[in-house]
This record gives structure tokens, sequence and C-alpha cells, in this order.
């Protein structure tokens, strides 16, 4: 049998964006399944991060809003998919803070939208693929809220208590897939990881917006006291276990998903000017030391302070196990930004957006 019939046949909603295109490479080289990738191309969205697949017979490419019923039930039925991976998002809190309706409008409302199409397809299968069929919803552990110092890392029982527009509206999107799951049947399973850092993460993100800053001699401006701690999962271990939730997850069931990796953020800024002093020791005009280059600025509102996650049921339940530590994911992140100068500037440009694929069938 042929790479392009083994059966597998996966929706990717978002796959243009950071996460999402790293899930579409993960599908393309290491399963067998085609692979529709139904993205808006909104800022966020990059298909030149997926040049080294997109030629590949098993990928589609379809610029689709997942609010846009119509457009969404066109690919449905073309496309006939086995699963839908759920990624589409507005996803920068900063931008929720002062856009919230836009994240109302993709976050909530879209994902009823997909949710809809989803069911009305999904109810008119066979039976055998009915059962087959899985949507997975991929989230964030924002949704949990602000977690004290000595508390314990969030858990799939943890209670629901976003403090920002944008984890409010996922929490929104996480309450509805569930829903759809009690309600109509709808074969359903959640995941919710911690923040992921890795290779054409847009700039705003904080790993490589310092990188940047740091390569131009710009400031590299942390909240407040930078003592706020996230735990980092190194995008290529997420989706691996995207992959191990969607086809080994039990219908229904929510996993956790963090990399053992809590770091300060200050702590962050200053691992990442070291190991720049390692690898790009040629500075910008100006600049002696990396490090002087951090610059502390006002915390913005409702900075939660820390977030940690339990991935004890994914590790127990799907055998996944997260591949990269902190130090050599960011090792790898900082040599690709190094070595891919072009992505980067062609992103700070604009130029990226000039250039947007078209609608590559089905």
């Amino acid at each position: 049998m042929t790479v392009a019939d083994s059966g597998e046949r996966i929706l990717v909603t978002g796959g243009a964006g950071f996460i999402g295109s790293a899930v579409v490479r993960f599908l393309l080289t290491q399963t067998a399944a085609r692979v529709a990738n139904l993205d808006k191309l909104t800022y966020a969205g990059n298909p030149e991060s997926l040049a080294d697949v997109a030629g590949s017979p098993r990928y589609s490419f379809h610029q689709v809003d997942i609010g846009d019923g119509p457009a969404l039930r066109a690919v449905f039925t073309a496309f006939r998919p086995t699963a839908v991976m759920h990624l589409a998002a507005e996803s920068h809190v900063d931008r929720s803070i002062d856009a919230p309706a836009e994240f109302i409008a993709t976050n909530v409302v879209g994902t009823g939208v997909l949710l809809e199409a989803a069911r009305e397809y999904w109810a008119g299968l066979d039976p055998t693929a009915r059962a087959a069929f899985r949507f997975h919803h991929v989230s964030t552990d924002e949704v949990y809220g602000d977690l004290a110092p000595d508390a314990a890392p969030f858990t799939e029982a943890t209670p629901y208590a976003p403090s920002s527009p944008y984890a409010a509206s996922k929490a929104g999107s996480d309450h509805l897939v569930r829903a759809w799951g009690r309600t109509y049947g709808l074969p359903v399973v959640v995941s919710n990881c911690s923040n992921n850092y890795g290779p054409r993460q847009f700039p705003e993100k904080l790993i490589p917006h310092m990188i940047l800053n740091a390569l131009a001699g710009r400031p590299l401006p942390v909240y407040g006291d930078g003592a706020q701690v996230r735990d980092w999962l190194h995008v290529d271990d997420h989706a691996r276990a995207l992959y191990r939730v969607l086809t080994r997850g039990r219908v229904g069931e929510t996993y956790a998903i963090g990399g053992h990796n809590e770091q300060r953020n200050r702590t962050v800024v200053e691992t990442i000017c070291d190991l720049l002093e390692e690898l790009a020791p040629t500075k910008p005009p100006g600049v002696a030391r990396y490090r002087d280059l951090i610059t502390r600025v006002d915390d913005r509102p409702g900075h939660d302070r820390r977030y940690a996650i339990d991935a004890g049921k994914i590790e127990r339940e799907l055998g996944w196990v997260p591949q990269e530590t902190f130090a050599s994911g960011l090792r790898k992140t900082l040599c690709w930004y190094l070595d891919n100068r072009d992505w980067w500037q062609r992103v700070l440009s604009g130029a990226y957006r000039l250039e947007r694929l078209g609608d590559r069938g089905l």
C-alpha cells in the first residue's frame, strides 16, 4: 500500500500557524495521512512555514475562515476527513486585551460554526466511519488562570478561571466542544498545552521576539519583575503529542500536555542572551553584552504569575513524553533563527503577506 491510500484523511484548521504548521509537517513526514490545511491566513498564518512539504501529493491548502459555514461544508464534502484537528485560533494575549471582539469571533463563534459543520458531516457517515471519526480540539493551559507559586501543577481536573480575553475565549471554545460531545455524541477529544516555542514562531511571542530584538540591538522588554513562570513545550514535542491524542486518546477525555520545563520569564531572556553570546558573538554596533539590552516595562493587565502542567495522564495512558529539554530545545530554536534569516526577515518586513497561496484543490 502506498502512502497515498493509508485511509487517514486529517483536516487541520489553522495549519499555517506556528503550532498548526508543525502538526502538518509531522503528519506529512511521519505518517501516511492525507492532510487538508484550512487557514484564514491572518497576520499569523504563513504558508512559507510549509514550503518544505507543500509539494506533497497528500497535501492540500484551503484559505477558509472557520466562521464561514458554507465554505467549511464544501471542504468537508470534498475532502471527506476521518478526523479534524482544530488549531485555528487568535492566540496573542496582548492583542486580546486591545481587540477582544476578534478573539470572541474566531475562538468562540468560529469554533461553534466548525462544530456544526463537523457534526452534520459526521451524522451522514456510515456507522463504521462515524465510530472511527474524531474531532480533536487543541487548547491552552491559560484557561486555568493563575497558579500560586507553591501550588501543584494544572491537571485535567483543574477548574477553569481564565484571566485574559484570550484565555476566556479559549475556555468558551473548550466548553462548546465538550457540549457537542455530550449533547450530540460527536466523538471529541480535548488537549490543553503549556507555552510552545521553536522554529517558525511569529515574532510577537516572547522567545522569537527576544532573539530578533537582540540580533538587531533593540531593547528586550520584560514585563514587571520578570518573575512570571511558564512551562515551556517544544512545538515538535507538542505535534507528536497531538497525534498521539488523536489516534490513541479516549473519546470525551481531556489530556494536559506540558514540557516539564518551568522557567521564569527573565531567566528565559537571560538564557537567550547567553546563548547568543556563544552563537552570535558579533553584536550590533554599541552593544557590549546582549544582557545589557534587557529592559523592564510596566506589567500588562491581568498578567498571570505562573502556569504549570502535570502531564502524567498522557504519559501514563498514551505513552508520550517530551524529547526536548528546555536547554536542548532552546539551543535548536536559536540555531534555526540564525540559519533562517530570510524567513523571519520576510515576516518582519511583511513580504510574506504579499504572496499568498491559493486553494490548491482536494
